[in-house]
């Protein structure tokens, strides 16, 4: 049994900028995690990143290491849209420039104990902590419509299942969804070969990034982190202020911010792709090899597949590590955790960062800009600590010396 500060559960952008941010404090961190593997393993081979450039640097752009530092250490300019490999190859090289000692292993049990948490690896190495950070990503909270309960694998899965789509070439394949999930994995699997329709239940598509993001008129409109609609992003940004909005407001806010649309880069893309508005899956039914899709008009669509392109809903009872004692001293709203200064949940010493803050502190916690004020919150809070306790210790030392004799 070793005793650490800080672990940290997740190896992702979030997780990254978090460890780095506490190492470069002198925290003493033991982070747990195949680096990247939710962009590697879930994220479709040929997909373009959403988000702009200045809303792409892990930790923001004064981080361990910057995009724009990254890119002039290759030497070459890296296209816009980033491509998803690039990123990735970007993220593996801040880990290096931050110097960051990530354990592979999965982490399978957290729980409570007086002095903080314990926590237990998948090879059964058991250690204390004062500090647990949940930074997983959102791979957990994949969320599939009813309608597709008991659909195997073959014929439905979920668009964060899939990271070849080229063995659906000559296939016929419906993509459930209104998002950038949907719309990309639409492009994609056209591009693939696949015969493909994407049926949404909105009346319209929503292209999103009509407005520019360049220039003085680019910066009044949105802030960097580019979350939110023009001038709403600046708010967004500040999730200290958003929060001492009233709850309606925060949630009209969110709503706003993430709203299902699609870059207007995938727009001359999607000439191959059928798109269907205005229409609801009611029915999936297995016929043979196939399944076929009952729609709310009474059309019928027969298919090889489905992708669901669904999104995901937050829910921290689905982090299977987590002790159910921990899981029910964990004050939630809708299944997300409500936290406080540092991320920090109602379980003293355990923080959420990433996708489950966003309750708390708004849809910017949902981007990898929001890894910049997630990282440096919790840093705040456990700097902030280790100061007190730093004086206490002195102050306790000045006594000891004053009552020698």
């Amino acid at each position: 049994m070793t005793v650490t500060d800080i672990a940290i559960i997740g190896a992702g952008p979030y997780g990254m900028a978090a460890a780095a941010r506490l190492t470069a404090a002198g925290a003493s961190v033991r982070q747990f995690g195949e680096p990247m593997s939710f962009w590697q393993q879930h994220m479709p081979k040929g997909m373009w990143l959403r988000s702009v450039w200045s809303a792409s640097s892990i930790g923001g752009p004064h981080s361990a290491l910057s995009l724009d530092e990254y890119e002039r250490r290759l030497g070459s300019p890296i296209r816009r849209p980033i491509p998803l490999p690039t990123f990735i190859a970007y993220a593996h090289a801040f880990r290096d420039q931050a110097r960051l000692d990530i354990d592979p292993r999965h982490i399978t049990k957290v729980s409570a104990t007086p002095g903080g948490f314990s926590v237990m690896t998948a090879d059964g190495e058991s250690f204390d902590c004062r500090r647990v950070v949940v930074a997983t990503g959102i791979q957990a909270f994949a969320s599939r419509p009813r309608e597709f309960d008991g659909l195997p694998p073959d014929l439905a899965s979920h668009s964060a299942d899939d990271d070849d789509l080229s063995r659906f070439a000559g296939k016929r394949v419906a993509v459930i969804g209104g998002g950038q999930s949907a719309f990309e994995s639409a492009v994609l699997l056209s591009e693939q070969g696949a015969t493909t329709e994407l049926i949404m239940r909105a009346p319209t598509v929503r292209w999103v990034g009509r407005a520019t993001r360049k220039g003085l008129v680019g910066h009044l409109l949105f802030h960097r982190t580019d979350v939110g609609p023009a001038l709403m992003s600046h708010l967004v940004a500040r999730p200290r202020i958003l929060r001492t909005l009233p709850r309606r407001a925060q949630d009209y806010i969110a709503r706003r911010s993430i709203a299902p649309g699609a870059s207007l880069w995938l727009r001359p893309r999607s000439k191959d792709v059928t798109i269907t508005t205005g229409r609801r899956v009611m029915e999936a039914t297995r016929l043979n090899s196939h399944l076929r899709l009952r729609l709310d008009d009474g059309a019928t669509r027969d298919i090889d597949h489905a992708v669901l392109a669904t999104g995901f809903r937050i829910d921290v009872r689905r982090y299977t590590f987590l002790s159910l004692d921990l899981l029910r001293a964990v004050r939630t709203v809708g299944g997300c955790p409500v936290l406080g200064e540092g991320l920090e949940s109602s379980v003293p010493g355990l923080h959420f960062l990433g996708a489950p803050a966003m309750y708390s502190f708004g849809p910017v916690l949902r981007f990898v800009s929001g890894s910049e004020f997630a990282s440096d919150a919790l840093a705040r809070v456990v700097i902030g600590e280790r100061a007190s306790e730093t004086r206490h210790v002195r102050a306790l030392a000045t006594s000891a010396k004053r009552s020698a004799p």
